[in-house]
């Protein structure tokens, strides 16, 4: 882990010094994809040793789980998770979030049984997500080019760092203090473990969106994970113009509408009696930055 941290923070400084990103995240800056023949080669590596070892994990897991215990996973790591979700709400001076999600850890670790029972969330304390990836952004550092991990998934300089902070931020990351020696070591590292299959598992229902909604999984991965980002960082507040086509396609290769009757008069048309193409929202993704092969998509 040591050796991992330390050449994460010196890829971070070398992009940081090297990176001439505006720090508003237009268009043009979100597609920006400068390391893109490394970053498909890491992506393939990272598909494959999916479909080889994380997802037949997961699906044993999910196959010999019952619902109710994964769901109790779940929402054990959700409120470990909530920890440095508070944090990063003072953070960002986000002073009645910070509350409410200390709140949530209170509630569930006591009364939650160690938060494998949401009991915050049936007394309207909902769950948040903040990491430090967000409050990076929030004083204005530039997420720079888009950057494919190995293991880690969609990623860029500004989140790696956050990686960093979050690992700071993780209980689990101090038991060494605790003394215990192997026991403990291997405690940390089953739990990890668990975090991981179960993340994977509850990634599943993503697999055949993305199979089914782009030609090319690269760029939808990437450019629904700079969109999910850009969200969450800017608290949901994205003009249309910062919004990205999942799809990247190129507009101009639409087909044109037909049989749109004629104008009379130059007089504006009537929409509603116009043909309407029917087209659907494109769904939602799944957004879990920190974990392993995140929107990875094996066949």
């Amino acid at each position: 882990m040591t050796s991992r941290k330390i050449f994460i923070t010196t890829c971070v400084l070398l992009s940081v010094a090297c990176s001439n990103a505006p720090v508003k995240e237009t268009p043009s800056a979100k597609k920006n994809d400068t390391f893109e023949d490394l970053n498909r080669s890491i992506y393939t590596f990272n598909e494959s040793l999916d479909s080889a070892i994380l997802k037949p994990i997961a699906k044993g897991y999910m196959w010999a789980t019952p619902d109710i215990l994964e769901k109790g996973v779940t929402n054990f790591f959700n409120n470990i998770d909530d920890i440095g979700v508070t944090v990063n709400d003072l953070l960002q001076f986000k002073m009645t979030q910070s509350g409410m999600d200390a709140g949530r850890f209170i509630v569930n670790t006591t009364a939650g049984g160690l938060g494998i029972f949401d009991v915050a969330g049936m007394i309207d304390l909902p769950k948040h997500n903040e990491d430090f990836g967000q409050t990076l952004g929030f004083w204005g550092v530039p997420s720079g080019d888009f950057l494919m991990l190995p293991f880690f998934g969609p990623s860029s300089p500004r989140e790696m760092a956050g990686m960093l902070g979050d690992a700071v931020l993780n209980p689990f990351n101090y038991t060494f203090l605790f003394g215990g020696g192997i026991a403990i070591t291997a405690a940390t590292s089953s739990l990890n473990a668990v975090d991981v299959t179960n993340t994977r598992a509850n990634l599943m229902g993503t697999e055949k969106m993305v199979n089914e909604a782009a030609s090319d999984k690269y760029n939808f991965i990437k450019n629904a994970y700079q969109q999910r980002r850009a969200y969450l960082v800017n608290d949901g507040k994205v003009s249309a113009e910062d919004d990205i086509d999942l799809l990247d396609e190129d507009e101009s290769s639409a087909p044109a509408p037909k049989n749109f009757p004629p104008l009379k008069n130059n007089s504006a048309p009537n929409l509603r009696a116009l043909p309407q193409p029917k087209t659907e929202s494109p769904p939602s993704v799944t957004n879990k930055p920190r974990h392993f092969l995140e929107l990875s998509t094996p066949k």
